[in-house]
């Protein structure tokens, strides 16, 4: 027999309540929730982030750095909160930001932003589908004025289309301040698209998402095209910090990339590095990011070079980081408190932890680069991590 989860219909928020389900739970399965059930948070904040609440799972949270980050936005020295049960992840994490540290800090660089929605146009034919996308183009800023009408933030930047037979994809590319913004330019598109509707005659289907946005699936189309943050964190690493604190060269750096790209071609991996979503998913949960971004950004490209002095320069590109530091989860309590130690809290901040978030992975897979190659990742996981 179906025993639904109990609901108050007056204030289903509320500590009485998420006691209500926790007697529940307990008295459907026998576990006793004791550690889930502690918690300094109110319940009556959590209105749009959860439902059905329950109680929190609590995640160890880790400090890495300090690292040097010479960005547009995000200009010093930074501690970076990691929430992980990865043992070894902060301690590299903290390995590779002194690294870069010590050559001389990451230069980081938002390249551009965009976040969209992409909605699928069907006709008679072929032809009416090309006459289609000739009037998007005219009327591109009157689509525009509805589709802004419904944020105080988003703006239209662009509309693309793709024609495949008698169907026109399309991608409205929304800016959205300090948002992620998936749901803003939902809605936005949806009242733009509710106006197209109205305005044409001949459009025989028509659906909000046509897929090719990839909302929160990896695909080259937003490698080629940002969704997100398009993020570049660059540094030169100086050949006496690889041989004094990582135990390798440039030259061995070099080497293994070359070989390691053969390897990521053969496994059309999403990205060429060795690790960027484990610094990514780390410091999303600890800033309250939607965790399920992290697979559309840890996507990218990373690259080395030696320098005509026989330093190794070393990239990270991460073409489509999704991270805001307003809305969604990012103002609960202990989230808050991680953007703080970041000084991400408050307008226009979304683009310095862009670049903080860059500057985290390029330090996370030059320490795993050198740890393998100095053939110290076993070792460092049996003293630090779970066989320990």
């Amino acid at each position: 027999m179906r025993k639904p989860i109990p609901r108050d219909k007056q204030n289903n928020y509320s500590e009485q309540a998420a006691e209500s389900r926790r007697l529940f739970v307990r008295s459907e399965t026998g576990a006793e929730l004791t550690h889930s059930g502690h918690y300094s948070i109110d319940p009556e904040q959590l209105n749009g982030n959860t439902e059905n609440f329950i109680g929190v799972v609590q995640m160890p949270l880790g400090l890495a750095g300090p690292c040097l980050v010479n960005g547009e936005h995000a200009k010093g020295w930074f501690y970076v909160p990691m929430a992980t049960t990865e043992g070894t992840l902060v301690a590299s994490y903290s390995r590779g930001m002194k690294m870069l540290s010590e050559s001389g800090g990451v230069k980081t660089t938002v390249v551009e932003e965009s976040m969209q929605r992409a909605p699928m146009f069907e006709f008679a034919d072929g032809r009416a589908a090309r006459d289609f996308i000739g009037w998007l183009k005219t009327n591109e800023s009157a689509i525009a004025e509805k589709a802004e009408a419904t944020t105080s933030i988003g703006k239209l930047l662009n509309i693309q289309s793709w024609q495949v037979a008698r169907m026109v994809y399309t991608r409205f590319n929304f800016s959205t301040g300090d948002a992620a913004g998936q749901n803003m330019t939902g809605k936005a598109t949806r009242a733009a698209c509710m106006w197209i509707l109205d305005q044409l005659e001949g459009i025989t289907n028509f659906t909000l998402s046509g897929a090719i946005e990839t909302d929160k699936k990896h695909s080259h189309m937003n490698l080629l095209h940002t969704r997100g943050k398009r993020v570049v964190a660059e540094a030169v690493v100086k050949k006496e910090v690889l041989a004094r604190l990582a135990r390798t060269t440039p030259e061995a750096m070099f080497k293994m990339r070359q070989r390691s790209m053969v390897g990521s071609v053969l496994a059309h991996s999403a990205y060429n590095g060795p690790h960027a979503a484990n610094g990514i998913a780390s410091v999303f949960i600890a800033t309250g990011q939607d965790e399920a971004n992290v697979v559309e950004s840890h996507a990218g490209i990373s690259f080395m070079d030696i320098t005509e002095e026989g330093d190794l320069y070393y990239s990270v590109t991460l073409p489509s980081l999704i991270c805001a530091t307003h809305g969604g989860g990012t103002s609960l309590p202990t989230q808050k408190e991680c953007l703080e130690i970041l000084g991400c809290v408050g307008t226009g901040k979304a683009k310095k932890l862009a670049e903080i978030i860059g500057a985290t992975v390029l330090a996370g897979d030059l320490s795993l680069v050198s740890a393998i190659l100095s053939d110290e990742w076993v070792s460092s996981h049996d003293d630090l991590g779970r066989n320990r």
